[in-house]
């Protein structure tokens, strides 16, 4: 990957821009020109624009240049030939408004969320959007043209985190309203209660479908490398605790080990696919284990 193509994989680099679009753009031109360069070469183009020649596919649309390189045969897709339906659910709570280092958990989520969206439109899959907090804020149902990108950005650029979280509760809001089988893609700080938070991805895998979990935390949220007294603040309640963060680090770092240790644990229980992620880390990650998801899915 070159220097100039994977700087807009980092998470600093991109919170400088303003335009969502750009972002999400800059973000996925970037990581597939690492792609093509990474063990997963021709993983991106055989995977956005063809699928598996299957017997009684028209002939006349075979790729016959893919067929060349590769020796294998591929037909081109076509918008009317979507068959998966993807859900980004992306959390807009108080608590993903936290910053250590310049950019928060929702920044992180909308950037990592609208490059998924502009890959899925790419791809010619179905994409819709759902922002929460208490309850469903938002819901765009899941289409598969790509002037619809615009609406999702829009909307995107527009959510505020806000209220406190009540995750389970939206999740069996959404559960109740789809009914087709799809991808639910969930990008959250997690910060609900555990039992509720697993209640509802289980009511989404007893529907049958599939289910990615996208945890952000911020490093400071799992490190707590607090240097000095300081006051902390609650930002969903509002609730104030003064403390010398260095006198509890060790036991906060239990806690935080424990319990993204159980939601790990659960996930991978009941087949859904869990990843940790960093608001420092790069987006490619993330891309890419959507990307390989998505090919196990098939269609």
């Amino acid at each position: 990957m070159s220097e100039n193509s994977a700087k807009y994989l980092q998470p600093h680099v991109v919170s400088r821009l303003r335009n969502l679009n750009l972002i999400a753009k800059l973000v996925v031109e970037g990581f597939m020109t690492g792609l093509h360069k990474s063990p997963y070469h021709g993983f991106s183009v055989e995977f956005a624009e063809h699928r598996q020649y299957m017997p009684g596919d028209d002939i006349r649309h075979m790729d016959w240049k893919v067929y060349a390189k590769t020796d294998r045969f591929v037909v081109k897709q076509y918008e009317e030939e979507t068959n998966l339906k993807s859900y980004l659910l992306v959390d807009a709570s108080a608590s993903m408004a936290y910053s250590s280092h310049g950019i928060s958990k929702m920044d992180y989520a909308i950037h990592l969320s609208s490059a998924l969206a502009y890959l899925m439109l790419k791809q010619r899959d179905a994409v819709g959007l759902l922002t929460f907090d208490e309850h469903i804020r938002r819901f765009l149902p899941p289409r598969s043209v790509q002037t619809f990108l615009h609406e999702i950005l829009s909307e995107l650029q527009r959510t505020e985190p806000a209220s406190k979280t009540l995750m389970g509760k939206a999740f069996h809001e959404l559960a109740e309203r789809i009914h087709r089988r799809g991808l639910i893609i969930i990008f959250s700080d997690l910060l609900d209660v555990p039992d509720e938070i697993l209640r509802g991805l289980k009511h989404f895998r007893h529907n049958q479908h599939q289910v990615i979990v996208f945890h952000i935390l911020d490093p400071f949220e799992r490190y707590f490398d607090f240097k000095r007294s300081a006051v902390f603040k609650d930002m969903e309640t509002g609730e104030k605790l003064p403390t010398q963060p260095w006198t509890i680090r060790g036991d906060y770092r239990r806690l935080v080990a424990d319990y993204i240790a159980k939601i790990k644990k659960q996930c991978h229980e009941h087949r859904i696919d869990y990843m940790l992620m960093d608001t420092s880390e790069p987006y490619d990650r993330a891309l890419l284990h959507y990307l390989i998801k998505r090919k196990k899915i098939g269609g």
